[in-house]
């Protein structure tokens, strides 16, 4: 294991400054010093490079293997899934950090599962997601020929949420919410998008008669109709007197975008005070309810299939059936 820096903290892993020039340090004996330059963004771009070459044996651990899948893989990836995947990084590098990649088995899988489970299930399933993923670039990269340690091994059972926003439960938060809060539900009502989708609408999305989305999780892109009640939702967030105009639809009195921690706080608030407990994402579910049709309400939300639709449905309203007689 290396020494831990004391200069020149900001370097990525085995980049040395000396005489004013950069230099990728190597990791077999005798160290080999490859010059990088004296700009620094090409010298990153150069040990970028470098560290994308084929592992050298010593090289092979779970730790080198994170370390690429970060440097490659994260950027490609939503916000959202890159801040949790960071996340769950951490966890992993913790346990199996310093393992080759080929000594971890199925049975330490299992072990990861059963010790995180405890208090963490659902986390476990996502950390043991995402240790089969790395694997499998492992795999592709070199680093490794052995199968996927994950293959196989059962993770735990989830269920998924299944509250139904009834109109009053909906009205009640409405009706004690900062103003801010209401035009996000609102807007997450008739539009039906998830909340980090509905918060980075900007005015510029709304060309002609339509809101265009690109959706965050599945990079979906929809054109929503401005009509109805949509249309004098937008008409009035739009109206609303502001020091200074942002370029976000949501946007606070000072121009600023609501934040999510922002529409969190107040959305928290409100539904206190109006004593009920859905949460701000099951807005989505209860849209995809209120349509009353299937068909729309898949268009809308933006799922690949019908049956992932029904089954956000029937989870949250029951399936409607008809009586013997």
């Amino acid at each position: 294991m290396g020494r831990r820096r004391k200069t020149n903290l900001d370097l990525p892993p085995r980049m040395h400054m000396k005489g004013g020039r950069y230099y990728h340090v190597g990791t077999s004996l005798p160290r080999q010093w490859t010059p990088l330059g004296t700009d620094l963004n090409e010298a990153r771009r150069k040990w970028a490079e470098i560290e994308a070459e084929p592992a050298q044996d010593e090289d092979r651990t779970f730790a080198v293997v994170a370390r690429r899948y970060m440097r490659e893989v994260l950027p490609t990836k939503s916000p959202r899934t890159r801040s949790d995947n960071l996340k769950e990084l951490e966890n992993l590098k913790a346990v199996f950090g310093a393992m080759p990649i080929d000594a971890i088995t199925p049975v330490h899988v299992r072990e990861y599962l059963d010790i995180r489970g405890e208090t963490a299930k659902v986390r476990a399933n996502r950390e043991k997601a995402l240790l089969s993923h790395i694997y499998n670039k492992a795999r592709e990269w070199g680093y490794t020929s052995a199968s996927n340690p994950c293959a196989g091994v059962k993770g735990f059972r989830e269920s998924g949420r299944d509250i139904y926003v009834t109109d009053d439960a909906f009205r009640a938060v409405h009706a004690v919410a900062h103003s801010t809060l209401q035009d996000a539900m609102d807007l997450a009502y008739l539009t039906g998008q998830r909340p980090a989708d509905v918060l980075k609408v900007k005015r510029a999305d709304i060309r002609g008669d339509h809101l265009h989305i690109v959706q965050n999780k599945t990079g979906k892109h929809l054109r929503i109709a401005i009509e109805g009640e949509l249309k004098a939702v937008i008409e009035r967030i739009i109206a609303r007197p502001r020091k200074m105009t942002g370029a976000n639809l949501l946007q606070n009195d000072d121009g600023t975008p609501v934040s999510p921690f922002e529409l969190r706080s107040r959305f928290d608030k409100a539904r206190k005070l109006a004593g009920v407990s859905f949460q701000f994402r099951d807005i989505r579910a209860k849209a995809a309810s209120d349509t009353g049709d299937l068909s729309h309400s898949q268009k809308l939300l933006g799922h690949q299939s019908r049956n992932m639709t029904e089954h956000y449905v029937r989870s949250r309203i029951g399936e409607r059936v008809r009586p013997v007689r």
